[in-house]
């Protein structure tokens, strides 16, 4: 009787999710509506919900989220898009290829996906359709490029997955490097060939001044990707440290640039070379009087994340009490051998991925299916990566991908006239998935921390 009412709460909330109702809503109904059928206490739900989010790893979160948004509004987006735009320009399809260059570069800073795509997307879409590029394409390509948010370091969901598997954030970050790369150039490549057989894109000159100088101009950029990255690396400072460090320093250079900005622009058009330098070097950035804007918008993301991760951790708790993890495990143990249990653990996240957002798939599944890969002998960073990088595929898988979404939002073109140009990016990033899990040194090999690989504690 149990399992019939478990299995009506569960259509009626699948029906709700289908008319549109937030996915915070969805989980937080099942859950209630499960305890009471299985006669688990309701006060539990107040204890975990708190619990949850009662972690210090998590204060990356709103820290790098709010990042992502001080170097849009700073002004150092658009230099790195122009700097991959001046390396790329060159080839057929470089502008798109530069979006998606810009893409890797400004993941490497926020830790976004959403946020990728909306930034880049906002810059390099206006571009692309004014350079030749068919707009249907253009918008999918921002939405593509935005997958890696999640995989190149630092990214939002390695810390709550860090955080769930009571794994290494900082090793999660850079076991994500080099397979973020590679997703990066996969789609690159999808792009180039698309561009070069449909004729897309103007070309421009391979120029090493525009190069260097675009590069100059990009140097505080630069300078927080190696914060970062360097940071957590060496040993310097934790994930969630780096994540205050560099919104730390993307306030300060917001608020300093400013005004030397705003001294530029009233000066005459006829500068001497050194005004001109001055001019490359220094970026828009912010005025004291924008920055409420800025946290209030970073907030509401914050406080539209943090509730699903707590009620999505009681949601992990009650179907581990329903055994939920014992199933999925006796079912895939009957598979036998390594790669196919493996595959099928990939298609199950692929699949969850078309209908759920990153962070409950991942809250949900992930204490499911880590176990199982560990059972087998995946290491377990291998098998985050592996996880977050199929995680992320569904960010443009229909009828979810969010990123779509986003791109739609920002573009003005319909979602379903994306999907098409969504197909190449697809398989592009399915392959490169398949040479990551072939390929675990991709994963491991930038590993040198003591214990790297097993299970440890996060912070």
């Amino acid at each position: 009787m149990d399992g019939l009412l478990i299995g009506l709460i569960s259509i009626a909330v699948t029906l709700l999710f289908i008319l549109g109702v937030p996915i915070f809503l969805i989980i937080g109904l099942w859950v209630v509506g499960v305890s009471i059928v299985i006669d688990f206490t309701l006060a539990n739900i107040g204890v975990t919900l708190y619990e949850g989010l009662n972690f210090f790893g998590l204060l990356a979160l709103p820290l790098f989220i709010l990042t992502g948004d001080l170097i849009n509004n700073a002004g150092i987006a658009k230099r790195l898009s122009d700097f991959a735009y001046s390396i790329l320009g060159s080839m057929r399809g470089g502008l798109a290829m530069a979006s998606l260059g810009a893409c890797g570069l400004f993941a490497a800073i926020s830790g976004s996906n959403s946020a990728t795509t909306a930034t880049i997307g906002s810059i390099m879409y206006p571009e692309m359709r004014d350079n030749g590029y068919d707009k249907n394409f253009a918008a999918a390509t921002v939405a593509a490029g935005g997958t890696v948010g999640i995989i190149i370091p630092p990214s939002i969901i390695f810390i709550v997955y860090g955080f769930l598997m009571n794994l290494s954030i900082s090793d999660l970050f850079i076991g994500g490097l080099l397979p973020g790369l590679l997703m990066v150039f996969a789609m690159q490549f999808a792009c180039w060939y698309l561009s070069r057989k449909n004729g897309w894109g103007k070309l421009i000159d391979f120029n090493i001044a525009r190069i260097l100088r675009t590069a100059l101009g990009a140097w505080l950029g630069f300078f927080a990707i190696i914060l970062v990255i360097w940071g957590i690396y060496a040993g310097k400072f934790s994930p969630t440290e780096a994540a205050g460090v560099t919104a730390g320093f993307c306030l300060i250079v917001g608020l300093v640039m400013y005004p030397i900005n705003k001294m530029l622009g009233n000066q005459q058009a006829n500068e001497s070379g050194g005004k001109i330098l001055a001019r490359t070097l220094v970026v828009k950035g912010f005025s004291i009087r924008e920055l409420p804007d800025v946290i209030m918008r970073s907030g509401q993301i914050t406080g539209l994340l943090a509730p699903l991760i707590a009620v999505s951790v009681v949601m992990q708790q009650i179907l581990s009490l329903l055994g939920a993890k014992d199933f999925v495990t006796e079912l895939l143990a009957n598979l036998g051998g390594y790669y196919p249990i493996l595959f099928a653990c990939m298609l199950i996240v692929l699949l969850a991925g078309t209908v759920l957002e990153s962070l409950p798939n991942t809250i949900i599944l992930a204490p499911i299916l880590a176990p199982i890969a560990a059972g087998i002998g995946v290491d377990p960073i291998h098998f985050a990566v592996i996880f977050l990088v199929g995680d992320a595929i569904g960010f443009i898988t229909p009828p979810y991908g969010l990123n779509l979404y986003v791109a739609s939002g920002i573009t003005g073109i319909p979602y379903f006239r994306l999907l098409k140009y969504t197909v190449p990016y697809l398989l592009a990033l399915v392959i490169a998935w398949m040479i990551i899990v072939l390929v675990p040194e991709l994963s491991t090999m930038l590993l040198v921390h003591e214990g790297a690989g097993i299970y440890q504690n996060a912070n």
